[in-house]
C-alpha cells in the first residue's frame, strides 16, 4: 500500500472528526444523486457512507497504485494469481455466456465448461421428467446433497434464494455437519426409494462429506442392495478411480477444475443440486446475471465500477474507523443463507495475516461479516448497530417488488429496509426528543447517535439473473480489497492444520497411542475416549 497516500487518507479521517451525515446531507444537497450508481440490473446508493469527494479520491487512487487494471487483466488471462497453490483463479469462467475464449496455459478452457454444463443439463432433466428413476422404478423426489464448504453453502444458499423457481415435486435437502445428526435427521424425511445423492467433493476424500458418503450409501444397499448404488449416488468429483470404487458409474461423475476455488464454484458441478431445483433454463438466467456483472467488473472504469466502490468503503472503515465487521441485511426471506453464504466467501478468503510475499502483514485484513434477513434482525441486534460503542458498516439489500402477492407485507417490509437506514445515518437529537415531549429522564436513552454508515442495493425483484448478478459483485468486491491489502484471497490454508490435529486425535479417542500433546488436549482425550 502506498504510504503517502494511507497518511493523506489518515489526515482526512481525522479532518471529518465532529463532522455529521445530518449537516453534510445539508450543505449538499446533490449528495444523494452523486453517489449512486447502477450495474448489471442492481442500483446502489452510497450516500449514507462516511466520506467526501477527496476522501473518495485517495481511495480510488490508492486502488489504482495497488494495480487494480493488472489483477483484473491477470485474473481474466488464466495467470496464475493464487500463486501459494500455482493456480489459476477463473471462475468467471464457469459463468461466460460471450464467445471470447478464456485460456489456461494457452489452452481455452470454455470447451470443456461447456461440455460439463450440457451433461448436466441432461442429467438434471432425466431427473426432472422421470427418465432417470430410482433402483425399484420410482421417480426421484428428494435431493440429497451430501458436502461441505463450497460444496454446502453455495448450493444451499441459492436453492433457498430461488426456491420460488424451483420444482416443487422435488425437495432439496443438504447433509454437511460430520455430527450424525445431520444425516440422522434428513433420512427420516425422505424414501430411499425415490432420492438421489449428490457427493460433492473434488478428491472424492473429504473426511466428512466421505464419511456422510459412506453411511447414506450403507442405508441404500441396505434398504435395496449394492446394485441400487448406481441408480442413487452421483458424484462432483475428478477423483474417477475412488468415485468408480464407491459403485457409480462414469456418466453420473461431474467434474471441475483446479482453476475453480470452492467457495467460488456453485456455478460448476457442484451447483449440480441448484440445476436440479430450478432447471436448465433458470440456471442458464443465474449464469447470465454472473456474466452482466463480471462484464461490468472487468469493462467499467474505477470510479464507476461497483465492486470496487465497495472494496474501497469497507477498507476505508477497517484501516481508518478501527470496523472489525460489518453486516450484511438481506431484506428477503429467500435471501435467509446469503450472509452465512458470504461469511465464507470473505473470511476464508481475505482472512489473512501474510501478504503475497510471505511477510507478516502490519495492518487489519478481512473483517468479521455476519448478518440476518430484515426484519428478523431489527428485533435482534439492531439495538447495538444504533446505539452500540462499535461501528459496525452495513448493506441492506432489497428488491422493489415482491415474489409473493401481498402489497402489505412488502410495504412494511420495504418501509423497515428505508427507515432503518435512514436511522442509522441521521439518528435522533435531544433536542428532537424535547420538541416531542419526551420525558427528561429518558433522553440520554432515547437519543441516537446516527453517523452510522450503510449502503442500499436494490434490484427490481429477486431472480435468477438478479441473484446471479448480486453474488458477483461480492465475488469482486473480495478480490478487489485483496489487491489493497496485498493478500492472497484465493488460497485457505488456515483450514487445514486443525483438520490435520482431528485426523490424530480421532486415533487417540479410538483407543490408539494418544501420541504428544499439551496438558490440557491429553485431558481432553481422557474424558472423552471411554465414551468410544
Amino acid at each position: 500500500m502506498n504510504p503517502d497516500i494511507l497518511h493523506q487518507l489518515a489526515d482526512l479521517r481525522k479532518a471529518w472528526e465532529g463532522r455529521h451525515l445530518r449537516r453534510v446531507f445539508a450543505e449538499d444537497p446533490q449528495r444523494a444523486e452523486r453517489y449512486q450508481l447502477e450495474a448489471a440490473g442492481w442500483w446502489l446508493d452510497y450516500s449514507k457512507n462516511l466520506i467526501d469527494d477527496p476522501i473518495l479520491d485517495r481511495l480510488f487512487e490508492l486502488l489504482k497504485s495497488s494495480d487494480f487494471d493488472g489483477w483484473r487483466n491477470k485474473m481474466r488471462g488464466g495467470e496464475a494469481i493464487n500463486h501459494t497453490e500455482n493456480r489459476p483463479v477463473l471462475h468467471v469462467a464457469l459463468r461466460n455466456r460471450g464467445t471470447e475464449p478464456i485460456c489456461v496455459a494457452g489452452k481455452d478452457v470454455m470447451p470443456d465448461v461447456h461440455h460439463v454444463l450440457n451433461a448436466m443439463e441432461h442429467f438434471a432433466n432425466g431427473v426432472r421428467y422421470g427418465s432417470l428413476k430410482g433402483a425399484t422404478g420410482k421417480r426421484i423426489r428428494s435431493i440429497v446433497n451430501i458436502g461441505i464448504g463450497g460444496s454446502d453453502l453455495g448450493p444451499l444458499m441459492v436453492t433457498e434464494a430461488l426456491k420460488a423457481y424451483s420444482d416443487r415435486n422435488l425437495r432439496c435437502h443438504f447433509v454437511s455437519n460430520v455430527d450424525g445428526t445431520h444425516l440422522a435427521e434428513t433420512l427420516k424425511q425422505i424414501d430411499l426409494e425415490e432420492t438421489l445423492f449428490l457427493i460433492v467433493s473434488k478428491t472424492f476424500t473429504t473426511i466428512e462429506t466421505m464419511t456422510n458418503a459412506r453411511s447414506a450409501r450403507d442405508q441404500i444397499v441396505a434398504a435395496m442392495g449394492n446394485e441400487a448404488v448406481g441408480h442413487h449416488f452421483a458424484a462432483i468429483s475428478t477423483n474417477l478411480k475412488a468415485v468408480a470404487e464407491f459403485g457409480i458409474e462414469p456418466d453420473r461423475v461431474f467434474g471441475f477444475w483446479d482453476w475453480v476455488g470452492g467457495r467460488y464454484s456453485l456455478t460448476s458441478a457442484v451447483g449440480l443440486s441448484i440445476m436440479l431445483m430450478i432447471g436448465p433454463k433458470h440456471f442458464g438466467d443465474l449464469l447470465d446475471g454472473f456474466y452482466a456483472m463480471d462484464r461490468h467488473f472487468f469493462e467499467a472504469p474505477l470510479q464507476k465500477n461497483m465492486p470496487a466502490i465497495l472494496a474501497i468503503l469497507g477498507f476505508w472503515y477497517v484501516h481508518f474507523w478501527q470496523a472489525q465487521s460489518y453486516a450484511i441485511l438481506p431484506y428477503d426471506q429467500y435471501l435467509h443463507r446469503f450472509p452465512a453464504y458470504f461469511q465464507q466467501a470473505d473470511m476464508e478468503s481475505n482472512g489473512k495475516s501474510v501478504d503475497r510475499n510471505g511477510n507478516r502483514v502490519t495492518y487489519p485484513t478481512g473483517p468479521i461479516l455476519w448478518g440476518e434477513p430484515g426484519t428478523n434482525g431489527q428485533h435482534a441486534f439492531y439495538q447495538l448497530l444504533h446505539q452500540g460503542t462499535v461501528l459496525v458498516p452495513a448493506d441492506f439489500i432489497g428488491f422493489a417488488q415482491s415474489l409473493n402477492p401481498s402489497g402489505t407485507h412488502h410495504r412494511q417490509l420495504m418501509a423497515n429496509f428505508v427507515a432503518q437506514m435512514e436511522a442509522l445515518a441521521f439518528g435522533k437529537t435531544e433536542e428532537q426528543l424535547i420538541a416531542e415531549g419526551c420525558e427528561s429522564r429518558l433522553i440520554s436513552y432515547r437519543t441516537f447517535e446516527g453517523n452510522r454508515p450503510s449502503n442500499a442495493l436494490i434490484a427490481e425483484k429477486l431472480t435468477p439473473h438478479s441473484l446471479g448478478a448480486l453474488i458477483a459483485l461480492y465475488e469482486h468486491k473480495i478480490f478487489v480489497q485483496s489487491m489493497l491489502w496485498n493478500i492472497n484471497a484465493f488460497d485457505q490454508w488456515g483450514v487445514e492444520l486443525g483438520k490435520k490435529c482431528a485426523t490424530q486425535i480421532e486415533r487417540a479417542l479410538a483407543g490408539e497411542e494418544i501420541g504428544t500433546h499439551d496438558a490440557s488436549t491429553h485431558q481432553l482425550i481422557n474424558r472423552l475416549k471411554a465414551y468410544f
